[in-house]
């Protein structure tokens, strides 16, 4: 994160640049979506910050939710900074600026695209390697900032060349558009979190694999509840043991279940068990949130 922060002073100082030497709306749009990763970054990094702290009396089970308020707050900055673009982006659309030292511009765009290409690829490896929303969040943004560079880039040379100035607003429009879609799919994506959606699928199969192999040794389950939060995994569920098992040999085989769910993954996971007897058929039935 410190490393997305470095990346984010530097490419809105070349973007702004690139402006300020060819008065491209195109270039001042590419300029703002980097003002809003720098505030993104340093933002996601106390939410980092505050996401790493253990569980404490207040926060039982811990602080991990805070990556959301993260994605949710770029992705808010986001859309901002893309109606911005879009009400100068029109203005410049009725009155048509001829751009000046194009080359120039191109250059110091082109480095700041480097810039963001380099970072975004660290930051999404890592989020990938350490299950963080957050770090993954901050590099495919910076991503699709690289692409919004490319279109900008191509659009000022085909301006270059033609001289055809109303497509520079054209592609600051084109690029809001792009910003608008990228800000909606990370609010969403922290919404589900928000609201503790499921576990993904392919993770809850590994469980219920896990969990039907144990019926060979008359161990039933059921009510499998799962929920995500950032990068912990909370999964809880019923074991139908035999009813005359003793209460230490119930809790010691409960452990054993607990553990080996939790070796299934990379990243932190809470497994909580509730034992019942095999033999009484109300143990069957599925409860919901409210033990019902």
């Amino acid at each position: 994160m410190y490393l997305s922060i470095a990346a984010a002073v530097v490419t809105i100082l070349l973007k702004f640049y690139a402006y300020h030497v060819t008065r491209s709306i195109g270039f001042m749009s590419d300029a703002l979506e980097s003002l809003v990763n720098l505030f993104a970054a340093v933002f996601a990094l106390i939410m980092l910050h505050l996401s790493r702290k253990p569980a404490d009396e207040g926060h039982a089970f811990g602080h991990s939710k805070a990556e959301y308020f993260s994605s949710a707050t770029e992705g808010s900055l986001i859309l901002i900074a893309a109606f911005s673009i879009i009400r100068s982006a029109i203005a410049r659309l009725i009155e048509p600026v001829p751009l000046e030292n194009i080359n120039t511009g191109l250059l110091f765009s082109l480095l700041a695209s480097l810039v963001n290409l380099a970072v975004g690829v660290v930051l999404i490896k890592n989020g990938k390697k350490h299950k963080s929303l957050i770090l993954e969040a901050d590099g495919r943004h910076l991503m699709t900032d690289v692409w919004t560079s490319a279109g900008v880039i191509a659009g000022i040379i085909v301006v270059k060349f033609t001289g055809w100035v109303v497509i520079d607003p054209i592609i600051a429009i084109l690029v809001a558009l792009n910003i608008i879609y990228t800000g909606y799919k990370l609010i969403s994506r922290s919404a589900s979190g928000l609201m503790d959606a499921a576990i993904p699928d392919e993770d809850i199969q590994k469980i219920t694999i896990y969990l039907n192999s144990l019926k060979e040794q008359d161990i039933e389950y059921h009510s499998l509840l799962t929920r995500s939060a950032g990068q912990r995994k909370f999964i809880s569920l019923h074991l139908l043991v035999p009813g005359g098992w003793s209460v230490q040999k119930g809790h010691d085989y409960a452990d054993q279940i607990e553990q080996a769910i939790g070796s299934l993954f990379d990243e932190p996971v809470t497994v909580s068990t509730h034992i019942e007897p095999v033999e009484d058929p109300a143990s069957m039935n599925d409860i919901g949130l409210d033990r019902k």
